[in-house]
């Protein structure tokens, strides 16, 4: 087995600037650190228990299937905090067959990010200790 003692997600966007506002303005995550210096400079965000790392410039967009789950307490309002900044909403929150309650949004390079409510009468709840 692999002791993994920590991780993230490496994201190399088109425009690192732009996503950077995305990320830290539009999401308003939290830095954890900075490096480097520059366009290409390096900025890491909390991510719930793990990071998102925007550094670097890609020649295109991430990878098409590429996606973010980021669980949030209350949906709506996080949705309605986005739309009042501009995010790009692909599908208002809808509670889903599976019980969760999902929205979906897009950064600047079209990655899709889904924010997740887990409701109080979710399994998830019991198994996790949320």
């Amino acid at each position: 087995m692999v002791h993994v003692l920590s991780s993230r997600v490496l994201l190399r966007p088109s425009d690192p600037e732009r996503s950077r506002r995305f990320y830290g303005e539009t999401l308003e995550l939290a830095v954890y650190r900075e490096f480097g210096t520059g366009p290409e400079r390096g900025t890491v965000y909390f991510l719930g228990g793990g990071f998102l790392e925007v550094s670097g410039r890609a020649p295109e967009p991430p990878a098409p299937g590429m996606r973010l789950w980021l669980q949030v307490a209350d949906v709506a309002a996080a949705h309605e905090e986005l739309v009042s900044r501009g995010a790009v909403v692909l599908r208002p929150p809808v509670r889903e067959p599976w019980g969760l309650v999902e929205c979906w949004i897009e950064d600047p390079d079209g990655v899709r990010i889904c924010l997740v409510e887990v409701p109080a009468d979710h399994p998830l709840r019991y198994r996790a200790g949320v």
